[in-house]
């Protein structure tokens, strides 16, 4: 299941939905993404991400559908948020479920790593020294690039 939405999530509540009813479930792993309150070497007050609807939720599925191809996953979920953040909201939660937890926690992995650098989010940091756009980190790349290798 995927959710693109600007308001905060019950994270206990999206867990217990995601494994509700099915006894086969035997791992749940879950990342819940959060605003920090430094950028670089300053600090943030606020973070804003934008998205272009419909583009943003296929992208998504299609990622979403690459972890259920990898794994043998009964559940996933992706919530993203948009638009202004202050540091400790919640920007994302990413929940796998299947019947062992090896499989719960690499397709976890696997999903984090691939919207660090491939959901169309644009973010920009509001600071001290005024407001700038957040580039891509060759860490983020290499840790997706380690999931390409193992295709």
């Amino acid at each position: 299941m995927i959710r693109v939405q600007r308001e905060d999530f019950d994270v206990g509540r999206e867990l217990e939905k995601l494994s509700a009813g099915n006894p086969r479930i035997g791992g749940v792993a879950s990342f819940i993404g959060l605003v920090r309150d430094m950028g670089g070497s300053d600090g943030v007050t606020a973070l804003t991400l934008e998205h272009y609807p419909g583009m943003t939720e296929k992208k998504l599925a299609e990622i979403e559908a690459e972890a259920n191809r990898r794994w043998p996953l009964d559940a996933s979920l992706i919530i993203h948020r948009y638009g202004r953040l202050e540091p400790g909201d919640r920007i994302v939660l990413v929940a796998t479920a299947s019947p062992h937890r090896e499989a719960a926690l690499a397709a976890c992995h696997f999903l984090i790593d691939w919207l660090k650098t491939d959901a169309p989010f644009w973010k920009s940091e509001e600071t001290p020294a005024g407001e700038r756009w957040v580039a891509g980190r060759r860490e983020d790349d290499e840790a997706t690039g380690r999931w390409k290798a193992t295709k």
